[in-house]
């Protein structure tokens, strides 16, 4: 991007009618579009074909615990991952979509499932023996249950004594909001377990507790687990990012189902490219806005399939006329530039001609950036001359216009009425009551000095209703106590029929101080949090830390094993000893075996009982996301465009469905993965701009392999096409490149610098 053309743009604006800071307020209109739960209902819908138009959106264990791509030994589907195709046509739609899914899905899984074999090939050993690149924490323990507004997270305290390093996490990826974990048990060290997870978010003052906390979302609530005493391993691999690439994954298997506008070009490489449908119905259009005298009458109705014209007055140089004009009139329209020749300013430029030529009831223009950077920087080009625009996700740094027209902030100025039949109200209401439920089913976890409720015991079939009577009947020192101290831990007939058996649970996991130093700061850290302001951002209202109530879990009272005696054993002794049906019968040694087993067992049940709620309370959780776009829809559909990065893009992409824009401007477009451009293609897309230069950075794989041959993954799309000969247009004046870093680029550039 170019980062001098302030006052080019500022010259521009000065002659704008419309404040820059202004923020209109409009009337909302209250129906409802139903496009987004119809979009999602479809997303849900199987599709006939392929294995991976089926596979999950995050992993699932067997594929972490797989070492190799197409190990089927643990029941996963083989994978095959085609490379991409540099150069001629794809086989047909499901053949692109499919081979792009599979390529981005193995660069996104492939480092955990290595890090999770190189951790099972060495369960004891530290960080710096792995080179740095897995990060390993033990004494993990779930220590509450969050009932957010994202969904249901459990809360972990864990041990940094394998990382060798005091870490300083506000300079630290680890264990960055929208990062894939996985946990085994201790015991287990991903032998035949796995639990994958992802981090919900990671709050300051959480990780820098001693031990520290952090919440994450189990990926499948029937693999969750709550017990306190349960030890785990949580491994997470450091050089990926998968929150980055899960939305995009998604959109590729719902494109599957759905229109493919423009894919005679992006599949089948078709090189003639003729003008978007709008254009065709009109080509007449408004250009007197990039010219420099606005009054040229000649030029407001200029046909600009047939009849550009030839040196129109304006600032643009000939390459960058040439390329406005192929930006208005090709469908599928490519701008390559090297550094300093113009490419935002001309991106810019043609947004003006776009918009001024906009009917009222046209759907906003969609702007999409690399980075976050990028987009407050093309944003507050635009702001000089169109104050009614929306930045949508990420954190906008811009302290200024951009900042004020972010939709959190848009949305605070505007009264905003839930259209009729929105799904958030009631999505929230039975997320209350679900929250309830499982508070409840969790009272025997709660922190507590008392032991397990009898009665609770009764409920849950454990014990039947003659031993619960038994236990209260015969406790008559229960009873007195009761009488003379409520409060006491006495109290309990569990106690009275334990006797001294009954012993506290000890804190799992104690302060520790290990003399390390500190870890140095992450080289990529701050690109890593531009891809997780994605993932906490105001417009989810989820910013930094989970909104909703924690629930503390705790261990209690129990009773020590013996030495030597195995749980299975315990099993026997207690359901012998539980066909008694007066407890007070059954030998006092057997007791606190009997009060083990139903500990454990109660844990079973409570677990399973949870899980069950868990899975309606991420469903009304979904069902909340869809309500909130619902009413965000209602702010959108009145704004004339909307900026955001590729990879909110991806994330917002049911969302911008349902907008049906006409319009999509990629900046950077040659710096991003294909896929993340290919889902920006929505059904009702009629024009799709790509601006960028394949001669400079090429996109980023998690995996070097992956890398040029064979896969060729981080060949672009804008890379591919232009290899395959579309046409595309190359701005050719150098602006402000000093002659120095000209003679080191000649031999890429050429005369073009």
């Amino acid at each position: 991007m170019n980062e001098n053309l302030v006052e080019r743009f500022r010259a521009e604006g000065r002659n704008s009618h419309v404040g820059r800071h202004e923020v209109r307020l409009c009337a909302l209109p209250h129906q409802l579009n139903t496009r987004i739960r119809e979009y999602f209902a479809d997303a849900a819908k199987t599709v006939p074909g392929s294995a991976w138009t089926s596979r999950p959106e995050i992993p699932t264990s067997a594929e972490v615990l797989d070492e190799e791509v197409g190990n089927s030994s643990s029941g996963s589907d083989i994978i095959e991952i085609v490379p991409n195709k540099r150069y001629g046509a794809w086989e047909s739609k499901d053949a692109y979509l499919g081979a792009h899914y599979e390529l981005l899905r193995e660069d996104a899984v492939k480092p955990l499932r290595d890090a999770v074999g190189v951790v099972r090939a060495t369960p004891f050993a530290d960080e710096n023996a792995l080179n740095g690149a897995v990060g390993i924490y033990d004494k993990v323990h779930v220590c509450a249950f969050t009932a957010s507004t994202r969904g249901l997270a459990i809360r972990i305290t864990f041990s940094l004594q394998r990382t060798g390093k005091k870490i300083l996490w506000e300079q630290s990826k680890r264990l960055i909001s929208g990062s894939l974990v996985v946990l085994t048990p201790a015991q287990d060290m991903f032998k035949s377990k796995a639990i994958v997870a992802t981090v919900a978010a990671r709050p300051l003052d959480g990780l820098n507790m001693n031990p520290p906390e952090i919440d994450l979302f189990v990926a499948r609530a029937e693999e969750m687990e709550l017990d306190p005493a349960m030890e785990f391993i949580m491994v997470e691999e450091r050089t990926g990012f998968y929150e980055a690439d899960r939305h995009t994954l998604l959109a590729l298997q719902k494109m599957t189902g759905e229109p493919f506008p423009l894919s005679e070009h992006l599949v089948q490489a078709e090189t003639h490219i003729p003008p978007p449908g709008y254009i065709q119905e009109a080509p007449k259009l408004d250009i007197s806005s990039v010219l420099r005298n606005n009054k040229h009458e000649t030029y407001e109705a200029v046909d600009i399939i047939n009849a550009w014209p030839s040196q129109p007055p304006s600032d643009l140089d000939a390459s960058q006329l040439a390329a406005l004009q192929r930006i208005l009139a090709k469908r599928l329209a490519i701008v390559q530039g090297p550094p300093g020749t113009g490419k935002t300013h001309v991106s810019v430029q043609a947004i003006k001609v776009m918009l001024a030529n906009r009917k009222a009831d046209d759907p906003p223009i969609i702007i999409a950036c690399q980075t976050n950077h990028a987009v407050d920087q093309i944003l507050r080009h635009i702001a000089q001359f169109e104050p009614e625009f929306i930045r949508l996700g990420g954190r906008s740094k811009d302290t200024d216009v951009v900042k004020k027209r972010t939709l959190h902030a848009v949305k605070e100025e505007m009264e905003v009425t839930l259209p009729a039949g929105c799904l958030k109200p009631n999505a929230r209401k039975k997320m209350k009551a679900l929250e309830k439920e499982m508070a409840l089913i969790m009272t025997p976890l709660k922190p507590s000095t008392d032991p397990l409720d009898f009665r609770m015991l009764e409920s849950f079939g454990l014990l039947t209703k003659d031993q619960a009577d038994s236990l209260e009947k015969g406790a008559s020192e229960w009873v007195q106590a009761a009488l003379s101290n409520p409060n006491s831990a006495r109290s309990s007939p569990f106690n009275v029929w334990m006797g001294n058996a009954l012993s506290s649970v000890p804190v799992k996991q104690q302060p520790e101080e290990f003399g390390f130093e500190f870890e140095e700061a992450d080289l990529a850290f701050e690109q890593l949090k531009e891809i997780e302001a994605e993932n906490q951002t105001k417009d989810d209202e989820d910013f930094e830390t989970l909104h909703g109530e924690t629930y503390p879990l705790a261990d209690n009272l129990t009773y020590k094993k013996p030495p030597g005696m195995t749980e299975a054993k315990i099993h026997e002794i207690a359901i012998a000893a539980l066909k008694q049906q007066d407890m007070w019968k059954i030998a006092e040694p057997h007791r606190g075996v009997v009060y083990r087993y139903l500990q454990s067992e109660m844990k079973r049940k409570v677990v399973a009982s949870f899980r069950e709620k868990a899975q309606e309370y991420n469903k009304q959780a979904s069902d909340r996301r869809i309500g909130l776009w619902e009413e965000h829809e209602v702010i959108l559909k009145k704004q004339k465009l909307i900026g955001m990065t590729t990879t909110g893009a991806s994330k917002y992409r049911g969302l911008l469905s349902a907008l049906q824009p006409k319009i999509v401007l990629i900046e950077e477009a040659a710096e991003t993965l294909e896929a993340p451009v290919t889902v920006a293609c929505l059904p009702s897309l009629q024009h799709l701009i790509l601006v960028g230069d394949h001669k400079q950075l090429r996109p980023h794989c998690h995996v070097k392999a992956h890398e040029d041959k064979p896969y060729y993954l981080n060949v672009s799309l804008f890379e591919r096409l232009v290899n395959n000969r579309l046409e595309y247009d190359t701005l050719s004046k150098q602006r402000r490149m000093i002659p120095e870093i000209r003679r080191i680029l000649h031999p890429i550039y050429g005369n073009l610098i």
